[in-house]
């Protein structure tokens, strides 16, 4: 007896879908706060990211233990790199690398080591980690990505850390419970402002096995919005007033420092 074509496919189906994992997980996340304003004593801020493991669908059996990865991204900047020699006992740049559309800010932020989490294949694919994130760099005409350890992005990275734009932190993430986990995420006093993207990807078994997303704004606020709007808006008059505030300044100066 000949079987249909779409009866095996269907028994071919149920047996995938019995031999197919259980299990199955989701996230859900809250932050402090989606909006941190800067202002002229702004002196950083830690934000927490509050979030739980739920099953996706009830009764599902939920693991013994997960991992988590919390990428922070600024928003896109263009950035170039020099690099320095001694020529004729004096230090020229003698070449540059332009880093084109780059985070500004980007934190990276787990329970425990990138490399003990996933492995490089899946690191390299997911952009886990600073030495596998994205950063196209403009090579002459061409556009790509170097490798890890290109002294340009090394450099670059080195650089940024040391401004507290780019961090990677293994002990970011905190399990409160076996599925109840807190995110802390550090913003310097010299944050870039605009939107920030907070992508959390749960991890086991070096799997990934959900992944959510959630945003942030830091905004200037007070006098510095202000005068941040009115040179954006109306530039002639901020112009005009900025060069009479230097001339009153210059000319109260002299009076206040005139020796008779």
């Amino acid at each position: 007896m000949r079987v249909p074509a779409f009866a095996i496919a269907m028994i071919a189906a149920a047996g995938a879908a019995a031999s197919a994992p259980a299990q199955a997980e989701k996230l859900v996340v809250s932050l402090s706060t989606h909006r941190v304003a800067v202002t002229s004593n702004f002196i950083g801020a830690e934000l927490v990211l509050f979030g739980t493991i739920e099953p996706d669908a009830p009764r599902t059996a939920l693991r013994s233990s997960y991992d988590l990865v919390t990428t922070v991204t600024g928003p896109n900047v263009t950035l170039r790199t020099r690099r320095k020699e001694r020529v004729l006992g004096i230090w020229v740049n003698v070449d540059s690398r332009e880093f084109i559309r780059v985070p500004s800010y980007l934190g990276v932020l787990s329970n425990r080591p990138i490399q003990q989490i996933a492995d490089t294949a899946t690191a390299r694919k997911l952009q886990l980690g600073l030495n596998y994130i994205i950063l196209t760099q403009r090579i002459g005409t061409d556009f790509a990505d170097a490798v890890s350890d290109d002294p340009f992005r090394l450099n670059f990275v080195n650089l940024q850390k040391e401004a507290e734009q780019y961090r990677e932190e293994a002990n970011g993430v905190t399990f409160l419970t076996p599925t109840v986990f807190r995110v802390s995420i550090p913003l310097p006093a010299n944050v870039p402002t605009g939107t920030y993207t907070v992508d959390v990807k749960l991890f086991a078994g070096g799997q990934m096995l959900s992944r959510t997303n959630t945003a942030l704004e830091v905004i200037k606020s007070g006098f510095e919005q202000y005068v941040f709007e009115a040179s954006q808006n109306h530039g002639l008059i901020y112009g005009v007033v900025t060069a009479m505030m230097a001339l009153l300044i210059g000319w109260f100066a002299t009076v206040v420092f005139r020796r008779d």
